[in-house]
């Protein structure tokens, strides 16, 4: 089970979608700031970038005339949270399969499979991680790369920093940036989603620091564009996560009618994401669940001592899934069980 620094990794992906689930600590009540403050609160993130060795220009030119964005507040303020660990009330997966895993995004992977050829073999072996796998990810955050964002990060992580609601967690990701700048990242590059997230991978500023990675040896990692850096960059988020070489995300199977879901309730408490890990069964090895009926719907079936928990996403009599430890490598990216279904699927079906 994938829960080692799941902690630290778990706020460094940036879709607004996982922002949207909830604050990375207490909730402070949403109210109404004077944006006369800002001014005053962007001092202080100076000085703590000052503190923590960025250079006098990073600060200056990444400061200067920055303004308050009332906008992405907004927008901020209006993403829905899932606060409800009750399956009962979830919204059905096969309409949102239907979506995220159709024939023009299945057909984006498999171009940009073709295109990498021979290279995405060295990336598979660099990396430990199937090449699907890498691009079934980027096909859903950006449709490999065809809408990125346009919000000036620096605005957007100050202001969102400033209103309070996660100010560690964006205070962090503001210097983040700024320290992204020292390395040599230019300040053009600097656009993405209200929620700060940027590039092909859609990292906010701290993974990018951590994982970007130069996969085409012209000494900067681009994840903005280039293909080869993109891939090598998710490639090793999803290694530093914790993916198992040579194993499966999961499997799509049958469940028979009398299986006793009863007995197989998790007593398990996830640190994070608990509506979304809650909604898994306990752990079995695919032996054993192979001897409670539960069948492959493809025919494929991994190693019998492969570790695997049941999720019926739309209920009993729809099609299940047994999940290794990579689907939660997928969850460390987008803490979302239709997102990560999603991709997993996305990916066998380009690499098929």
């Amino acid at each position: 089970m994938i829960f080692s620094n799941a902690l630290r990794r778990w706020r460094v992906v940036a879709c607004a979608t996982i922002l949207a689930l909830g604050p990375a600590g207490p909730a402070v009540e949403a109210q109404d700031y004077r944006e006369d403050g800002f001014p005053g609160y962007l001092q202080l993130l100076s000085a703590r970038a000052r503190g923590e060795g960025v250079s006098e220009a990073t600060v200056t030119a990444m400061t200067a005339g920055l303004s308050f964005n009332p906008r992405v507040i907004d927008l901020d303020r209006s993403q829905p949270g899932n606060t409800s660990s009750t399956p009962s009330t979830f919204t059905a997966f096969e309409p949102y399969r239907r979506m995220h895993v159709d024939a023009a995004r299945i057909a984006g992977g498999q171009r940009q499979y073709a295109a990498l050829a021979g290279q995405g073999a060295v990336f598979e072996r660099r990396f430990g991680v199937p090449l699907p796998v890498i691009l079934a990810i980027w096909g859903h955050e950006t449709n490999y790369g065809s809408y990125t964002g346009d919000f000036d990060l620096a605005r957007s992580l100050a202001t969102l920093a400033y209103e309070g609601r996660r100010r560690d967690l964006f205070a962090e990701e503001f210097i983040a940036l700024l320290k992204m700048v020292d390395r040599g990242v230019p300040r053009a590059k600097l656009k993405g989603s209200w929620a700060g997230a940027f590039g092909n991978p859609q990292f906010l500023p701290s993974a990018y620091l951590r994982v970007a990675t130069d996969g085409d040896g012209d000494g900067f990692a681009d994840i903005w564009s280039s293909r080869a850096d993109t891939v090598a960059s998710i490639a090793s988020y999803l290694r530093d996560a914790g993916w198992r070489a040579g194993e499966p995300w999961g499997v799509a199977v049958d469940v028979p009618a009398g299986l006793d879901r009863g007995t197989l309730v998790t007593r398990m408490a996830s640190p994070r994401c608990a509506a979304v890990h809650g909604r898994h069964s306990v752990w079995k090895t695919m032996r054993e669940w192979r001897a409670l009926g539960i069948t492959p719907q493809a025919g494929y079936w991994p190693s019998d001592t492969v570790l695997a928990t049941l999720l019926e996403p739309d209920g009993p009599g729809r099609t299940a899934y047994l999940l290794t430890g990579n689907y939660r490598v997928i969850l460390d990216y987008n803490c979302s069980n239709y997102y990560a279904l999603s991709v997993g699927l996305l990916a066998d079906a380009i690499g098929s």
